[in-house]
């Protein structure tokens, strides 16, 4: 037999039969005997057969693959709302290709590109940081196939969507501060125009207005909200000398890396400065003190996510009503913001 990849023809060859016959045995087509498929399976195993999803995908007009683009799949938050998808995916006999943008504006590009000559059936995304421009986006959307966004999220496209309501998780955490006392609260945000920093803010504010605190522009830290981010923001605060009581981050990385600052310079959490972060990562529940946060329910996000796009699959191109769905989520109190005797 000939080098390379093995293909149906090979298989008819070595079992003298046709080629389409090879096929519908390993579509499971009823009008094949159960004796010829369990022939073609086993020589296609023999001969390492690996289908041809593309060519599949052509034939059928459907691949059974869906395209999930996350801006990083090493964390928690992402890790756990694609199991979500794949939860709902597998039962539907459908396989997952994950993709990473890394935050990079021309991979999340290039992505979309790759994953749309994959024939993919459609694409679940989350948008990376450093995202200004949407046209990869529209361009999937102008193709007919189905796109829904979920957590990082824009308003530009007309596109359905999947969040959860950062607003509220903010404005309960602040709430949750100002109730144990505190009332210099600094807020770590991102200058990134991305929905979930901007309603996290807009939750911090509301909550200090509706308990008659004043807004300080002083006490806002804006970063990349990764760990390192977090420590220089704690020392923007200390070396500038800004009073502050507490600190409510918009991202557990960089309260844990304002945690270390803080014990650097042996200032006590909670009972000198209470802290607060959002995305409840697991290392929240294993510090010292354990960290209060909002639970983002990723694995709930995920599984909604997918119930969603396969809901827009059924409508194989026609348009239909786009949904956005918001989620509940939890504030999770921990010794972090323990009231102080």
């Amino acid at each position: 037999m000939k080098k390379g990849k093995a293909t149906i023809h090979d298989i008819a060859e070595k079992l003298n039969i046709t080629a389409s016959t090879v096929s519908r045995a390993l579509n499971d087509n009823p009008r094949i005997s159960e004796n010829t498929k369990k022939l073609v399976l086993k020589m296609a195993k023999q001969l390492n057969y690996q289908p041809n999803h593309i060519a599949s995908a052509l034939r059928s007009g459907k691949s059974k693959l869906i395209g999930v683009l996350v801006p990083t799949a090493n964390r928690n938050f992402f890790s756990s709302v694609v199991r979500g998808i794949e939860d709902i995916a597998n039962e539907l006999d459908y396989k997952v290709i994950i993709s990473q943008s890394y935050e990079d504006s021309e991979k999340e590009i290039q992505n979309i590109e790759a994953l749309l000559n994959a024939r993919v059936d459609g694409i679940i995304a989350s948008i990376g940081k450093n995202t200004e421009n949407f046209d990869h986006f529209q361009k999937v959307l102008d193709k007919g196939i189905p796109l829904v966004l979920f957590d990082r999220i824009t308003n530009q496209l007309d596109v359905s969507q999947v969040v959860i309501d950062d607003y509220q998780g903010a404005y309960d955490t602040t709430k949750h501060l100002i109730e144990v006392g505190c009332k210099r609260i600094a807020h770590f945000t991102s200058p990134k125009k991305i929905n979930i920093y901007k309603e996290r803010l807009r939750g911090y504010e509301d909550a200090l207005k509706d308990f008659g605190i004043p807004f300080d522009p002083e006490l806002i830290e804006e970063s990349n909200m990764q760990l390192e981010d977090g420590r220089t923001s704690m020392e923007n605060l200390i070396n500038k000398g800004i009073v502050f009581d507490a600190v409510f981050s918009s991202s557990d990385y960089a309260v844990m890396g304002a945690m270390q600052v803080l014990r650097e310079h042996k200032i006590t959490v909670p009972d000198q400065v209470k802290l607060a972060g959002f995305g409840n990562e697991p290392f929240t529940s294993f510090t010292a003190p354990p960290i209060t946060t909002v639970d983002q329910k990723s694995i709930p996000m995920g599984r909604v996510t997918a119930e969603t796009f396969f809901e827009l699959l059924k409508l194989d191109g026609k348009k239909g009503n786009n949904q956005k769905t918001v989620l509940k989520p939890e504030l999770i109190i921990r010794e972090s913001t323990q009231k102080s005797n």
